[in-house]
């Protein structure tokens, strides 16, 4: 048994001992658990900068689209089995994915988010990366994804989202705007 496998059942064991905490990880797992605080940081922004939200917003809709469709050309490429399609005794809490598990999608979009506004927020991030950790945590949990796939998620977000939000500082007017505020 690899390291990968050992780490995925210690976590995937604890399914099925507790009800909250197999609810709490389901909707955890669920993307449409993104909206409302998505919409709510959305309204903040615009609130708090609305020239650097309106730039920087669709730059990270962008991106976290153009991502998620890179994680399942690559998912078709690596073409590793999910841990519910491989392992017939584990603990499945969720229908398991239709596609292959390596990388994981919600880890990819979730760091993608967090990385950019790391780079945009330093402050963001004590908020932010314990989020994306649970929402990694949370796939383990429901045996959708070994642990690999939900790193090999965050390496790839994380430096596509950070990469982006770089390049948006440097080639924008974004950081005119945070430097000189009547421009």
């Amino acid at each position: 048994m690899s390291w990968d496998e050992s780490l995925f059942r210690a976590i995937n064991g604890f399914a099925g001992q507790s009800a909250w905490l197999d609810e709490l990880a389901l909707s955890l797992s669920r993307s449409s658990l993104l909206w409302v605080p998505g919409i709510v940081l959305t309204g903040y922004w615009l609130w708090l900068s609305w020239r650097e939200a309106l730039l920087a917003a669709p730059v990270l809709a962008a991106s976290i689209g153009l991502l998620d469709f890179v994680g399942a050309r690559i998912k078709d490429l690596a073409a590793r089995p999910r841990p519910c399609m491989a392992l017939l005794d584990i603990h499945e809490i969720e229908a398991c994915g239709k596609t292959f598990g390596f990388p994981s999608n919600h880890a990819i979009n979730t760091a993608t988010a967090a990385a950019f506004f790391h780079v945009l927020y330093p402050r963001s991030g004590w908020v932010s990366w314990p989020l994306v950790g649970l929402i990694g945590l949370s796939r383990v949990y429901i045996g959708a994804h070994y642990v690999t796939d939900v790193l090999g998620g965050w390496v790839i977000g994380g430096l596509f989202g950070a990469g982006a939000a770089w390049l948006l500082l440097r080639y924008s007017r974004v950081r005119a705007s945070r430097e000189n505020p009547a421009v």
